[in-house]
């Protein structure tokens, strides 16, 4: 790993010094090392500091003493270890169970309903009783035609019921799994290099990266290596790194790779910033980027900067001071940026330092090497590569819904026009990559992109993205694919766009669909019409930003009745984004 930093340098643009850091936060521009941590944050005593967690045959469990008030999900892994489940071999037997027979039971109920997600494995219980929502890891959402294609095999052969979606992290979800087929699909997966493990409740989610890396012209650094170490080490090579499964919660990363940010590193709990200091590359790191239906902060400065080679050291060290430290009572109030409030930044930094290699950790550097001023690119539509002659082809995926055939012609389609390779993104959308030149316009009238995945959408269609909704997730409260796609529609033949406007739909606060960062955002909730009665609505949100000037966005109005929502978007398009209503356009013409 030592070789990192040279096999990059030459892709790195040369830097923008600055001494602002990315988001509008000061940092120190002190280059010397931190040989011994600062004091602790006020209030954080001895006692406070103590790790919360032990060692015990190999896993990690909280001590008896800090068990007083914690979460029924802490209850549950400490009666059960959910990570047996994959690493003894427990899912062999949990599968040969019917499932009336796991409901009768306490504790393998808890196994299908809680423990089960620490392999991937989402039971629908409200909505598809007996069928599960199977999460992967796709570091930097790099997959193969193979990969896609087993994939397509899977839910093809659970009917209506088997579908799948592009996540808002770059990921693959595929529905309609069954239990008896759990332990052939695991094999399946590790057959074409896939893994679903540790990919849900009190983990380290899918890393994300640029979903360009490797053949954007303007790129700084190509992110597919630290993604994929990042997602090697969290899963201990795909055999299960329970080090870090007994986390106080879920837990997102990112590296960035342009000045684009299309990672959005200000929702992660610990995003790498790409940074020169004293001429070595490596990153500026941000920290406690979260959303919750009770709390949605942006990540801060941790006012620290590590080398290429300490991308491993710097997580593990982070991770084990949440693992540690963290709280495990009200689950609202659980996530990294909690303990760093009660810590302070400089006393989390400071545990972290505790936990890093030769407790050393240098302070940020000034020189960060994203570009404060630049325009983010569409990458929707053909552009051309860094390797001449080749271009890449952004194509749209409607809410990031896909069938089983729709899988199979798009690895065919990477097959035979370009490398094999499919990239996902965090819009839900898919890029073609390394595509000849001499051949885009043949791929461009493959009827796939002609008639259902369309490589230039329509402005307002383009942005669009949703959460699963309450089709299959019983947390949601309203539907939401289908609903967003209807809108937009509706919406679209009532007004003229000059440009486009990001719409995110969730169904409920959890906020999968991220509607905090978009320009238009609607939350799912439960409100009354003009007659008083009970009906599905909306929390509208306005005013959401990604890139460097990147903040969240605020509710507009609230408890909208869905059915009001078009004219209500309309008039929001007009007011604040330069629309103009079609029959005014017309009669100008």
């Amino acid at each position: 790993m030592s070789s990192m930093s040279i096999r990059f340098l030459s892709s790195i643009l040369p830097c923008q010094k600055s001494s602002a850091s990315l988001f509008r936060t000061k940092v120190s521009a002190d280059t010397t090392p931190t040989a011994a941590p600062p004091p602790p944050g006020v209030g954080a005593d001895v006692v406070r500091l103590e790790p919360r967690l032990e060692e015990r045959d190999g896993y990690w469990v909280l001590k008896e003493k800090f068990r007083q008030g914690i979460n029924p999900q802490e209850k549950v892994k400490i009666e059960k270890e959910p990570m047996k489940l994959f690493m003894e071999n427990g899912i062999e037997e949990l599968a040969k169970m019917s499932m009336e027979d796991i409901d009768r039971a306490k504790l393998t109920k808890d196994d299908i309903d809680v423990r089960l997600k620490w392999l991937g494995l989402f039971h629908r219980r409200k909505h598809q009783y007996g069928r599960f929502m199977m999460r992967l890891k796709l570091p930097n959402g790099v997959t193969t035609s193979a990969q896609t294609r087993y994939l397509a095999s899977v839910i093809r052969k659970y009917g209506k019921d088997g579908c799948a979606d592009v996540t808002t992290r770059q990921n693959w979800q595929i529905r309609g799994v069954v239990l008896p087929d759990v332990p052939e699909i695991l094999k399946g997966l590790a057959e074409v290099g896939l893994t679903s493990l540790q990919s849900g409740m009190d983990n380290v989610r899918n890393p994300v990266g640029k979903p360009l890396a490797g053949i954007d012209p303007d790129e700084i650094v190509d992110t597919r290596p630290y993604t994929n170490l990042l997602s090697q080490f969290i899963t201990g090579n795909f055999r299960g790194n329970p080090t870090i499964t007994n986390l106080p919660r879920k837990w997102n990363a990112c590296v960035i790779g342009s000045h684009d940010l299309y990672e959005h590193p200000h929702i992660n709990d610990l995003a790498y910033i790409p940074a020169m200091k004293n001429g070595q590359f490596g990153f500026n790191l941000l920290v406690g980027g979260f959303f919750s239906p009770k709390r949605c902060e942006e990540a801060i400065p941790l006012d620290a900067w590590v080398s290429a080679d300490d991308v491993i050291p710097v997580c593990k060290a982070i991770l084990e001071a949440y693992r540690d430290l963290g709280t495990r009572g009200n689950r609202q109030k659980t996530r990294m940026m909690w303990l760093i409030d009660e810590l302070g930044i400089e006393g989390f930094r400071s545990e972290v330092v505790k936990r890093m290699p030769h407790q050393i950790l240098e302070r940020a550097s000034p020189e960060d090497l994203v570009h404060k001023q630049w325009e983010r690119r569409d990458y929707l539509g053909v552009h051309p590569q860094k390797q001449e002659g080749f271009s890449f082809v952004g194509v749209h995926i409607p809410v990031g819904r896909v069938q089983a055939d729709d899988m199979d012609e798009l690895a065919r389609l990477a097959d035979e026009y370009g490398s094999g390779e499919l990239r996902l993104t965090v819009e839900q959308n898919i890029v073609i990559p390394n595509v000849e030149n001499s051949r885009i316009e043949t791929l461009l009238n493959e009827p796939l992109l002609k008639n259902r995945f369309s490589p230039s959408p329509p402005l307002l269609m383009k942005g669009l993205v949703a959460c699963t909704g309450n089709q299959f997730c019983g947390q949601a409260i309203i539907e939401t694919k289908a609903r967003a796609l209807k809108v937009t529609e509706e919406v679209e033949r009532l007004v003229s766009m000059t440009r486009p406007v990001r719409m995110h739909w969730t169904g409920c606060p959890n906020t999968c669909g991220q509607v905090q960062v978009a320009d238009i955002g609607f939350m799912g909730c439960m409100t009354r019409d003009e007659n008083g009665k009970i009906c599905e609505g909306v929390d509208v949100f306005l005013g959401g930003r990604i890139g460097s000037d990147s903040h969240l966005g605020d509710v507009y109005k609230k408890g909208v009745p869905c059915k009001d929502v078009v004219p209500l978007v309309v008039d929001m398009l007009v007011k604040h984004f330069g629309a103009v209503l079609r029959g005014r356009e017309e009669a100008e013409d």
